[in-house]
């Protein structure tokens, strides 16, 4: 372990360069660069709410979210599950993106990946500017009454949980895809049945009692669900909470060990 945290701190500013690189890259040739980090999920809210809001939203509620405007419920929604969207598919490419710094270069392989998450989860960071600033805007015009306690701080705890199931499923699908160029195409399949089994843009408890199971089964929608419920002031859902702290704690372990066996052979493939 010891061996492992010298090693990182030596690449550590290898790993900020890879950081801003992908960040330039993802707003390449756009004018308005990181504005889109919050235009882009405000435009989407407002697309969710016009289309779903009297269908699946106003007319029905959830007992965890009285008081909550649904712009805003769709809005937490959406940003948790963008993240997670684009920091899979960011290190999912990012061994074959990076072939040939591999092929001339030594560089612990992991960094690429990592590199990939964490700039996706930095202007996530960002976007949720976006959110503060809906809140504050329902909170001015009376929309917003919602409890506003100390349990918005807990909100960080499914934060971390969404950054390490990232990591861990990134890491799985980055060592696949050097293999098998089909994980690629596959995995765009696997995040649209993932998003709407996430409940961004309808309420839980308006379904059957096993539908809801099978929701709860998408580790996804257990991180959104107790980031909404902390960020609006309500307790976590407790054997939720445990529920994807071991899947993703476990997802980590998994990715770690399968990009560790094969790291060696990335070569020979990209």
């Amino acid at each position: 372990m010891r061996q492992f945290m010298n090693n990182f701190r030596k690449y550590t500013y290898l790993l900020g360069e890879l950081v801003k690189k992908n960040i330039k890259l993802r707003y390449r040739r756009s004018y308005l660069g990181m504005l889109w980090t919050l235009i882009e999920p405000l435009l989407t809210m407002i697309v969710l709410t016009i289309v779903f809001g009297n269908l699946l939203g106003r007319n029905r509620s959830d007992a965890a979210f009285i008081g909550v405007p649904f712009p805003v419920y769709v809005l937490t929604g959406r940003l948790l599950y963008s993240f997670f969207s684009s920091s899979t598919n960011a290190a999912m490419r990012s061994i074959r993106a990076n072939g040939a710094m591999i092929k001339k270069v030594y560089v612990p392989k992991y960094i690429y990946p990592f590199s990939g998450v964490l700039a996706n989860f930095l202007i996530f960071l960002i976007s949720l500017i976006v959110l503060l600033g809906v809140m504050v805007f329902f909170l001015l015009t009376g929309g917003y009454k919602a409890p506003m306690n100390g349990y918005m701080l807990l909100s960080l705890i499914p934060l971390l949980n969404l950054f390490v199931l990232s990591l861990g499923v990134g890491l799985i699908l980055s060592t696949l895809c050097v293999f098998f160029r089909d994980v690629e195409y596959l995995w765009s399949v696997m995040l649209m049945l993932i998003m709407y089994c996430s409940a961004i843009f309808y309420f839980v408890d308006s379904m059957g009692s096993g539908t809801q199971k099978l929701i709860k089964m998408n580790p996804l929608f257990g991180v959104i669900h107790n980031f909404r419920r902390t960020f609006f002031g309500q307790p976590f859902d407790v054997p939720l909470l445990a529920y994807t702290t071991v899947f993703a704690g476990v997802s980590l372990v998994v990715g770690l060990v399968i990009f560790y066996r094969k790291q060696d052979t990335f070569i020979l493939n990209i």
